[in-house]
């Protein structure tokens, strides 16, 4: 398969499985949705049809479905990924992005550093545990694993 046809051209969320959150909670799912496909290396494992692909995110039982199809809309494949291992993370990654938005008001320009710092690293960490679980199903790169974990985030960002 060339590279060219290892991407997504277009990501849908189940607004059947998915709450619709706030204006600003909708907002950062667009952003997410867009820097994906802005550039991104995505294809499931052992495709035996060429892409680019469409993704079609759900979630059912703590498992976030990702159904796969061919440009035209033919499914390719689904696959489904137990959320319980990304939930510690994910969870971490909310309460350093508060600490993050508060220092921005407040703190010195060193320590929001130091926040910054620990919040990419934990962003990190997301995007090798996501990429880890997706291994062996979805052929994907560290900075679309990234951009993925950005998105899951945003899924369960409830916004006030």
């Amino acid at each position: 398969m060339s590279e060219s046809g290892a991407r997504l051209i277009a990501v849908t969320l189940d607004e059947a499985s998915i709450e619709r959150g706030s204006p600003d909670v909708e907002h950062e799912r667009a952003v997410a949705i867009y820097d994906l496909l802005e550039e991104n290396v995505f294809a499931p494992a052992n495709a035996t049809r060429e892409g680019p692909y469409r993704l079609d995110l759900s979630i059912q039982e703590n498992r976030l479905i990702f159904a796969i199809s061919d440009e035209g809309g033919e499914p390719v494949i689904a696959h489904l990924l137990s959320l319980s291992p990304l939930r510690k993370v994910i969870k971490d990654y909310f309460l350093i992005c508060d600490s993050y938005f508060n220092a921005i008001r407040t703190a010195a320009p060193a320590q929001i550093e130091a926040i910054d710092m620990g919040r990419r690293g934990v962003h990190d960490e997301g995007s090798r545990i996501l990429a880890e679980r997706l291994e062996g199903k979805i052929r994907l790169d560290h900075d679309t694993a990234r951009r993925l974990f950005t998105l899951i985030c945003a899924l369960h960002f409830r916004g006030s």
